[in-house]
């Protein structure tokens, strides 16, 4: 599979137009580089990235990568590859936000990053992040400092569940329990918050991939 300028590429919609011929065959390197020049990826050509086998998450980010949710595929399940073109529409959600977008685009564009983290901490796809899904991904962010036990990340979990449950529902009845964070209350949760800082992306630097948080 190869690029040239003029090449004729499917690009995913949430890439910007502005997209030039020489940043896709850009991706299109780093990609050859990934899938050592086959025509797919697989889950362990990720091994190859030095810094991401020390990023905390590096399991829920690799996995984000074949998610047919992410891929725009189904509602459930995953793939066991991905092509070029699954690989752009995966690269689309890091694409940073540009200044001439108008309201609607930006808000289409921040909804769109937002799903795609969504994705990362709904690990069942029943599309609600449960209290046991948020305390595995806090358990796994925290997991690299020593100083700090498992019952603690545990308490900052379900204390930021409770903070979720205010945000989102308001004050809950005694005998209230709340289920989850539904992808609207994610919304809430995020609004006012820069996405751009919490979520990226450096792929055309092989050293590193991506972080989020």
């Amino acid at each position: 599979l190869g690029l040239s300028r003029g090449t004729q590429t499917p690009i995913p919609s949430l890439l910007s137009p502005t997209v030039t011929s020489e940043q896709i065959e850009h991706l299109h390197r780093r990609f050859k580089q990934l899938s050592q020049d086959q025509l797919t990826i697989r889950k362990e050509n990720f091994d190859s990235i030095p810094d991401l086998e020390f990023n905390p998450i590096r399991g829920k980010i690799v996995h984000a990568f074949f998610d047919k949710r992410n891929l725009r595929q189904a509602s459930d399940g995953l793939v066991d590859e991905i092509n070029f073109e699954d690989f752009l529409t995966i690269m689309s959600y890091f694409r940073p936000i540009e200044m001439n977008m108008d309201e609607e685009q930006l808000d289409r564009f921040r909804k769109e990053k937002l799903k795609f983290l969504f994705h990362m901490y709904d690990s069942d796809h029943d599309g609600k992040i449960t209290l046991q899904e948020y305390r595995n991904v806090v358990e796994e962010l925290l997991s690299g400092n020593p100083h700090l036990e498992k019952e603690s990340a545990r308490s900052i979990a379900d204390g930021a569940m409770m903070e979720a449950a205010s945000i989102c529902v308001g004050q809950m009845g005694p005998d209230q329990v709340y289920e989850g964070i539904t992808f609207e209350d994610f919304l809430k949760m995020w609004q006012g918050i820069d996405i751009e800082t919490k979520m990226h992306v450096r792929f055309l630097n092989m050293e590193t991939i991506a972080h989020c948080y």
